[in-house]
């Protein structure tokens, strides 16, 4: 078969939900880099290899303010994957695309590293225990390592994990494991009433969870390109 004769192969389209922070600026900007410097001293870890958009609803920012501001960023390591909230004059070539809808997911709790535990076991990075529930509204980002809760994760809040998520209470709100690009990553609770579930970019929502493993305890996984279940008891 020559070449002209062989059948063109089709291009696929795959759709895939992905987390990103929304960086939302104030002003005086100075002050707000300022404020974001002590911020990285603190978590260093926690901007790199994260989806990060930038939120510029209500300032006053000219083509050349914005631009000082996504090269500001960059030199901290964050990089700009889009841009909400701009006039569309301020925008252009050599910027990073306008966005628009999104959901928001309430205002992240960035742990310092003082929170990790200072003896992690060997070989599997650092991990992070929270004694306390989570409460409804609250979002937990630990991406250097596992997380661990002791009492229940509520409706409306989520876990965000580099590493595997351990729940000994009810988990009703949404758990991403694996959030950094661990697909070995897993997800494990006493009570299973998650909003989402979520290991290395793959989701499953309410609606996808088999009702078998509803109200139960339960362990995730990554196969493939899909999440499977078993039960724990």
């Amino acid at each position: 078969m020559s070449t002209a004769e062989r059948p063109k192969t089709p291009i696929r389209f795959r759709g895939r939900s992905f987390m990103a922070l929304v960086l939302a600026p104030d002003a005086p900007i100075d002050q707000w880099l300022a404020e974001l410097d002590r911020l990285l001293a603190r978590s260093p870890d926690f901007f790199p290899g994260r989806a990060v958009l930038l939120d510029v609803s209500g300032l006053a920012l000219s083509k050349a303010d914005l631009t000082q501001l996504i090269a500001d960023l960059q030199t901290r390591q964050i990089r700009i994957l889009g841009i909400d909230g701009a006039d569309e004059s301020s925008l252009g070539l050599g910027l990073p695309p306008a966005v628009k809808g999104g959901r928001p997911s309430g205002d992240l709790e960035i742990r310092e590293s003082a929170a990790v535990n200072p003896h992690p076991r060997a070989g599997a990075g650092h991990s992070l225990l929270l004694q306390e529930p989570v409460r409804s509204g609250q979002s937990i980002v630990f991406p250097e390592g596992d997380v661990t809760v002791l009492g229940s994760v509520a409706s409306g809040s989520e876990i965000v994990a580099g590493g595997s998520i351990h729940v000994y209470g009810a988990l009703r709100g949404r758990a991403m494991a694996g959030s950094v690009g661990n697909a070995g990553a897993r997800i494990y609770c006493r009570k299973l009433e998650a909003e989402l579930l979520a290991i290395d970019g793959l989701y499953k929502t309410a609606e996808d969870l088999d009702p078998e493993y509803h109200g139960r305890p339960v362990q995730v996984w990554l196969n493939g390109d899909a999440l499977s279940m078993a039960s724990l008891a």
